[in-house]
């Protein structure tokens, strides 16, 4: 289907009109398509050969049939401390398609301009982050974790002035869902209860119609929405990603990885990772993600009281830490090619933390190494400095081997689809951009093949499977980046 034929339809429009600010898209100057994600194209039943249109359409210029666009309005605690209003700064919605199997994805300009939200901001955003953010949606739904997806990103010629002056860009982004923990802590904390019905209505018809006949849909609402936030969590930690700004207003009810600023694959394990350069306390440090998720979780908990009664939401979330532990053993027992896991597994997986923190091991390249172990240590040991805690975990690791009933190559086979070659680390991510900004989007091109199919060989890509170079490890971003 070509854009020119698209229907789009605007659901979230029937809300009262506190849910949104209608607001139109200010193009940018002189756009130009960096790249079109033809498996979106796919998901979404849309047909984007013509390249110029879709450029239109991603500047805002080109209005589909049935759009209405608008900023949403939501709260947030950021960094602990509420902000009773927050919103769309520099998204703005154009509406919502549905595709040929029924599935409705809300179609979102992020760097379009200034709306209601914006504070002091320009509603810009600059080449660097919009890159970031395509390339690495990409990669979380490669690596199969959840997440927003986007369609495509154009750059243009217009100066945008952040610490220096740079060339604004604009993705055009697309999610099941835009509502977050935020929007319902608006209406909650400035008392508009009957927009918060309203809302908790519209979001289980979005995103939960199995409970929108329950009689007690609210309280499972919640349930549903802690579950998929424990196993998120439980993803994040395995895969070794750390988000960097767990704002609720940056949290889907829909468990959906969203907003990606400062964010990082871990170069060397470090449970204590920071990669928002503003986080001065870690807050959202590597290791506090899972106690962050379910402080998030609390607080969006409090927003829903007026429609479900403290002490069931109490019940709900006695069980976040069970429900996040059995994702965390599963999904870790799988990188470690256990084919039983249980609880007793924990002291393996901490003992091998432990190892790889004092040995300051690149982490994505220990799974993949070990994916392929069959008793020779030679490639583990050179991994770090010293011997002695690789080979002690390794002994009792070849004792837990033993329990297994697959075979040492099925291991293998299933250890290779699980712990990927490359995953899409910040210093690979900066030469892209880099080049990007003198007007070269090859490496883009690159990254993005090897962020749909991070677990493949990859031949031509090898420089990039190895551990992050020195120069190059930890680096600490802003929430522009």
């Amino acid at each position: 289907m070509r854009l020119k034929d698209v229907k789009l339809t605007n659901p979230y429009l029937k809300l009262p009109e506190l849910c949104y600010e209608r607001v139109e898209p200010s193009p940018l100057t002189k756009p130009f398509l960096i790249h079109a994600n033809s498996n979106v194209a796919k998901m979404l039943n849309l047909d984007i050969s013509d390249h110029n249109e879709l450029t239109k359409f991603v500047n805002g210029e080109l209005k589909l049939d049935g759009a209405e666009n608008f900023a949403m309005c939501y709260a947030g605690h950021q960094f602990g401390h509420y902000v009773p209003r927050l919103g769309d700064g520099r998204a703005i919605n154009i509406g919502t398609i549905t595709n040929e199997f029924n599935e409705k994805y809300h179609l979102q300009l992020k760097g379009a301009g200034q709306t209601l939200y914006s504070r002091s901001g320009d509603g810009r955003a600059v080449l660097r982050s919009s890159i970031r953010e395509y390339l690495m949606s990409e990669a979380m739904h490669g690596l199969g974790i959840e997440t927003t997806r986007a369609l495509a990103i154009i750059g243009s010629e217009h100066s945008v002035y952040r610490e220096t002056w740079e060339k604004g860009a604009i993705v055009l982004r697309v999610s099941p869902t835009w509502i977050r923990f935020g929007t319902f802590e608006y209406f909650a904390h400035s008392k508009n209860f009957k927009e918060l019905e309203a809302l908790a209505d519209y979001a289980i018809d979005e995103c939960y119609p199995h409970l929108s006949s329950e009689e007690n849909k609210y309280f499972h609402f919640f349930a549903e929405v802690m579950g998929k936030t424990a196993r998120l969590m439980a993803q994040w930690q395995v895969v070794g990603f750390n988000h960097g700004v767990m704002n609720t207003d940056n949290m889907s009810i829909l468990g959906l990885t969203i907003d990606y600023g400062p964010f990082a694959f871990l170069d060397e394990y470090d449970v204590n990772y920071i990669c928002n350069h503003l986080d001065y306390h870690g807050r959202y440090s590597f290791g506090n993600q899972p106690r962050v998720g379910e402080w998030n979780l609390r607080a969006l908990m409090v927003a829903l009281e007026p429609l479900v009664a403290k002490e069931h939401l109490e019940k709900v979330m006695e069980h976040y830490g069970r429900i996040y532990s059995r994702h965390f053993l599963y999904l870790m027992g799988k990188k470690l090619g256990l084919d039983e896991v249980s609880n007793r597994d924990f002291e393996l997986m901490k003992q091998m933390f432990g190892m790889l923190q004092v040995l300051h091991v690149d982490y994505t390249l220990f799974f993949r190494t070990l994916s392929r172990y069959s008793g020779d240590r030679k490639e583990l040991l050179k991994l770090g400095l010293f011997h002695t805690p690789m080979n002690e975990w390794l002994d009792e690791y070849d004792v837990r081997l033993e329990q297994n009933s697959t075979s040492q190559e099925e291991r293998h086979k299933q250890m290779l689809k699980t712990n990927p070659k490359y995953v899409l680390k910040n210093y690979m991510l900066q030469e892209a951009i880099d080049q990007a900004e003198k007007g070269v989007f090859s490496l883009v091109d690159d990254l993005f093949k090897i962020a749909q199919d991070p677990y493949a060989e990859h031949k031509e890509f090898e420089r990039w499977a190895g551990a992050t170079p020195d120069e190059f490890k930890n680096q600490k971003l802003s929430c522009s980046s």
